[in-house]
């Protein structure tokens, strides 16, 4: 009879090695040239997150068995630096937080995977996307079951890179690649963020573990360690902008319907259900150190609830119908991220995912509802009458300001690339100017014309 230690260290590898062997084999076998055939990959896909699946539920019931509601699995220190005491700790956390949203990821990724299948099916680029879906696979239970922060940043970069290669999948046209690096800058200077507070955590506790930042006790009620309030609020504000790029919350909520450009799979599984999450995840995996600063609290209701009037204003605006669910996605993963901001926990894991499944069937359902609305309208010689006003009940003179600002998204991407881009852009123009001229000057002669750099005429957008 083995032990509990032994199952759930047997059951947590387990968890861990399916995605991991199937990134691997579909990205080994893409290596060398000699991809799986179509039904080959659907079967492996298959067989491996039903492992994960199943290994996943066998845990929670193991845990509840024994009345467990904190279980780590440690997987040893990867990298160790005696000088500086710095220790690269890869651990696995099993929790009433953790274990839901890994049985949700599990659950909607072998849902898209067998969409997947028959959408993709004779796709030029059939293998590379399953490659990437297996990345985004890792990517997303190596985040949901982190026990440290290195090993939270490791899933959250899998999940990013992933995510902007499928925006970008469909690369012989121009729009999905601008948009891919337009999703891509945006989650850099989250990535940004989120390192910034890896730096103070490990400043604070001398090492990213969150059972020592966060306290060992049960997700949510978990004390957590020797923390002040301003500490608190430091790393909490930088977390929150990190969520708000991985999320879509303002000001970022620009790329999310920019993301619509990949295979329909990916946007409902992504940007949709999952993705878009994970930044609400991030803050009810830290929510014991929102707890200790009620102004972090206030800060994260007040962008939650801003996010969520203006997704619900901007969305009855779009004309195009991926657009409007990725609009009514970022109000919901406002009013998510609000109700973590006001210590309703629970509330918010059970919106989240209740919100992931049905954006799911959405996205899943979007061309097939179009096409049967123009079987219908063709059926009655007609087209269906304009959708509701998104100024809605204002009065009528900010109908048209309203509407306006509505079908421009608000112009955070116009302030984004205004006030945030373009200064940076012109900063390091001035510093490649500073380089070549101190270059020029060592070298006794002027560079050759060929390799400057000559400014671009056109807007930032497409320097972009």
């Amino acid at each position: 009879m083995f032990s509990f230690e032994t199952s759930t260290y047997a059951l947590g590898l387990m968890i861990a090695a399916a995605p991991t062997a199937l990134f691997a084999v579909l990205g080994f076998s893409a290596l060398i040239g000699r991809p799986l055939p179509e039904r080959a990959t659907s079967r492996l896909s298959t067989v491996t997150i039903s492992i994960g699946l199943l290994a996943c539920v066998a845990m929670l019931a193991l845990m509840a068995a024994h009345g467990r509601a904190h279980v780590t699995v440690p997987l040893g220190n990867w990298i160790e630096l005696p000088d500086s005491h710095y220790q690269f700790t890869v651990k696995l956390l099993f929790d009433y937080l953790s274990l839901p949203f890994v049985i949700l990821t599990f659950l909607l990724c072998g849902t898209i995977g067998a969409f997947a299948t028959r959408y993709m099916h004779r796709e030029p680029g059939f293998n590379r996307f399953f490659t990437l879906f297996a990345m985004f696979l890792l990517g997303m239970t190596t985040s949901a079951l982190a026990g440290t922060i290195e090993t939270l940043f490791t899933g959250w970069e899998l999940v990013g890179l992933s995510s902007a290669l499928l925006v970008a999948f469909f690369h012989e046209r121009s729009m999905p690649v601008r948009n891919g690096l337009h999703v891509w800058t945006i989650y850099r200077a989250a990535d940004a963020a989120f390192l910034a507070a890896a730096i103070v955590m490990h400043h604070m506790t001398g090492h990213g573990d969150f059972d020592v930042l966060l306290g060992s006790g049960a997700w949510p009620g978990a004390v957590p360690a020797d923390v002040s309030s301003t500490q608190a609020l430091v790393v909490g504000l930088l977390l929150l902008f990190a969520a708000a790029g991985k999320s879509g919350l303002v000001p970022f909520s620009g790329w999310l319907p920019r993301a619509m450009e990949g295979p329909t799979p990916s946007s409902a599984v992504f940007y949709g259900a999952l993705s878009v999450h994970l930044g609400a995840y991030l803050l009810l995996r830290v929510s014991a150190l929102i707890g200790l600063s009620p102004a972090l609290g206030w800060v994260i209701v007040a962008v939650g609830l801003v996010t969520a009037v203006y997704g619900a204003l901007t969305a009855r605006a779009q004309t195009d119908i991926k657009s409007a669910l990725s609009f009514a996605s970022v109000t919901q993963v406002g009013l998510i991220v609000a109700e973590i901001g006001m210590g309703w926990h629970w509330i918010a894991l059970i919106h989240l995912i209740g919100h992931a499944c049905l954006r799911t069937l959405q996205f899943v359902r979007a061309p097939n509802l179009l096409h049967d609305y123009h079987v219908m309208e063709n059926a009655i010689g007609a087209r269906f009458g304009p959708s509701a006003s998104p100024a809605g009940s204002a009065p009528r003179l900010a109908h048209a300001w309203l509407y306006r600002l509505a079908l421009e998204r608000g112009y955070l991407d116009a302030w984004l690339i205004d006030y945030a881009a373009r200064p940076v852009l012109l900063l390091f123009r001035w510093f490649d100017a500073v380089e070549r001229r101190w270059t020029d000057f060592l070298s006794g002669g002027p560079s050759r014309e060929s390799d400057r750099i000559q400014p671009s005429s056109g807007s930032l957008e497409e320097i972009v």
